[in-house]
């Protein structure tokens, strides 16, 4: 194991615990800090104590926020205690947090929410022998849902995972209700033992100030590890989400273990998604589908699902997955709103009861291109030349692959040739044989939209949707064959470029080579000149301007992120239009 210690963004390694429960009321002001102490307790005490409802307070070490003190609010917990860093409280600090929740009141109803781990059972044991010699009704719950161990007989038993935050939700509810102590402790302990956690690493995490507590090769996970990093109960190579989901629920629904949860066809659950701290949200929501499939293939009924970070470890990355056996009573525990800001309600459709996945949402498709029947069509002969000069681009864009992606490595993306490749292999694919073309060659107008659609399909990107918007835009100026319209439909699609693409003439983009061709073309001296021999001078002018770039500061598109110095080449989607541009000129 490496002793290098890890990079944090805090201050000192023994203050970022306090520091960072002073962000959490400073954002939300509901909530205050005891002075002295890493307690959080909510500002409107006093007009909860006046209405006596159960206090619930609750706490351990830090480091797994949100948990707990995220879930202090109306409708969750009265008060928190924090310890250091995977470090229970002392009992000081604990009494300091029912201190903070009764405001001198005597003979207050308080539970204790307490994660299974040696340190908190005895720190907030002992806080809760002394808060029944200051008079107050005090007992306290163990939550102790982890599904990983094979046996319990010598170990310390079942250890508190995410599925604390249920309990809070489940307890802080009925608290809000006016249920009274007893019978909030009883249907506590009721429900805790129909619940199941079990977690999943694929990285360590490390204490501030600390190397990471273990070590995992780059193509292991390991499966049932504690909050704080315990070990788990085997480690395995990495596998797809979908067969560590499978994984993850098989142990924990496997008969043979002490510590399984039982699930048969036609339960209902509430499943919860927990990132251990480090996981994108992507994956969260990818494990999320795979869990829900996994519970509805068997028959399971996911009344509920939540998903997000709700007791992490640090850092790691990793999820843990938590099932509850749920009823209508559970669910209306679950569903009663809460000011705490850390709980992230499932989101249900207005006047749905029960969560359910939803089928696909059918849409029209906008794959049909709808083209203006009146358009110009061409003879045979000309329509001959037009699939001959859009191959002859494709062809040439091809070609160009290695040496185009030579030129993008300059602003670190490598990739326009082979985008542009990509798209030219479309179209060839698009076009069909000579013989009977399945793009629309005899129109020029259809065409374009056909070549639009299939730009921004294939490339994607800028590069994609900027091609889409020319020959899109160049569309609408190619109802009409002619010189001049082909020279409108060029200015045209620029201006379609440059009005939602942002780039102008010296920017250095694919639009100085478009605008030097257009130029060329409207220049008064060559307004005599036939298609074919103006199109030979734009192509010209083209090659021309996209080999200035060069000089040119980029002013648009990534490039315009790179220091000047290192844009030594012309750029490559300016060489691009050059090239396909010649390429056409050559074939007429």
């Amino acid at each position: 194991m490496s002793s290098v210690t890890t990079k944090k963004l805090i201050n000192k390694v023994h203050e970022c615990e306090r520091e960072s429960n002073e962000g959490l009321v400073a954002v939300h002001p509901g909530l205050s800090l005891v002075e002295g102490y890493t307690v959080v307790v909510r500002t409107d005490t006093s007009q909860f104590l006046s209405e006596n409802k159960v206090i619930l307070i609750s706490g351990g070490g830090s480091g797994h926020e949100p948990g707990h003190a995220g879930y202090v609010g109306k409708g969750m917990l009265t008060a928190c205690a924090c310890g250091s860093v995977f470090a229970s409280p002392p009992p000081l600090c604990i009494m300091a947090a029912v201190n903070a929740a009764c405001q001198q009141k005597a003979g207050c109803d308080i539970i204790m929410i307490v994660t299974n781990y040696t340190g908190d059972r005895l720190n907030f044991g002992i806080a809760c022998e002394r808060a029944r010699i200051k008079g107050h009704n005090t007992e306290m719950v163990v939550v102790g849902e982890d599904c990983a161990l094979d046996s319990v007989d010598h170990s310390a038993g079942r250890r508190g995972l995410a599925g604390t935050v249920l309990i809070h939700k489940i307890a802080g509810a009925m608290a809000e209700m006016g249920k009274s102590l007893s019978e909030i402790v009883s249907y506590l302990n009721t429900v805790k033992g129909k619940m199941g956690t079990i977690g999943l690493c694929l990285s360590p995490c490390s204490v501030p100030g600390s190397a990471p507590t273990f070590t995992l090769q780059y193509d292991e996970m390991e499966l049932g590890l504690g909050v704080h990093g315990e070990a788990g109960v085997k480690r395995m190579k990495v596998q797809s989400a979908k067969d560590a989901v499978k994984t993850m629920m098989d142990h924990m629904t496997n008969k043979e273990t002490s510590t399984h949860i039982d699930i048969t066809t036609g339960d209902r659950v509430a499943l919860l998604i927990n990132n251990l701290g480090g996981t994108s949200v992507l994956e969260l929501n990818l494990v999320a589908k795979e869990a829900i499939s996994y519970l509805e293939n068997r028959g399971i009924a996911v009344d509920r699902a939540y998903c997000g970070s709700f007791l992490t470890s640090l850092e790691m990355a990793g999820i843990s997955i938590t099932i509850l056996h749920v009823d209508d009573t559970v669910l209306e525990y679950l569903d009663l709103p809460t000011s705490s800001p850390a709980w992230r309600p499932s989101y249900i459709a207005p006047g749905q009861k029960l969560r359910k996945t939803p089928n696909l949402v059918k849409v029209p498709s906008e794959d049909k291109i709808v083209s203006d029947v009146t358009a110009a069509k061409l003879d045979a002969q000309t329509s001959g030349i037009v699939y001959k000069a859009v191959q002859s681009a494709c062809k040439k864009l091809l070609a160009m692959e290695h040496d185009l992606n030579d030129l993008d490595k300059q602003s670190g993306d490598n990739d326009t040739g082979s985008t542009l490749a990509a798209g030219a292999k479309a179209i060839l694919e698009k076009l069909g044989p000579a013989s009977a073309p399945t793009l629309p060659v005899e129109c020029p107008h259809s065409l374009a939209l056909n070549l639009g659609q299939i730009t921004e399909t294939v490339m994607g990107g800028s590069s994609g949707a900027l091609y889409s918007l020319f020959f899109t835009g160049a569309a609408q100026e190619l109802k009409t064959a002619s010189k001049e319209s082909l020279c409108l439909a060029l200015q045209t699609g620029l201006l379609a470029i440059m009005k939602y693409g942002g780039a102008k003439p010296g920017y250095r983009t694919m639009i100085d080579p478009l605008n030097a061709a257009i130029e060329s073309m409207t220049h008064p001296k060559n307004s005599a000149l036939s298609l074919t021999e103006a199109l030979k001078e734009a192509a010209t002018a083209a090659t021309k301007a996209a080999a200035d770039t060069v000089h040119m500061d980029a002013q648009a598109g990534r490039a315009s992120y790179v220091n000047k110095s290192l844009l030594n080449k012309p750029d490559p989607g300016a060489v691009a239009v050059a090239s396909w541009l010649s390429a056409v000129a050559d074939v007429l």
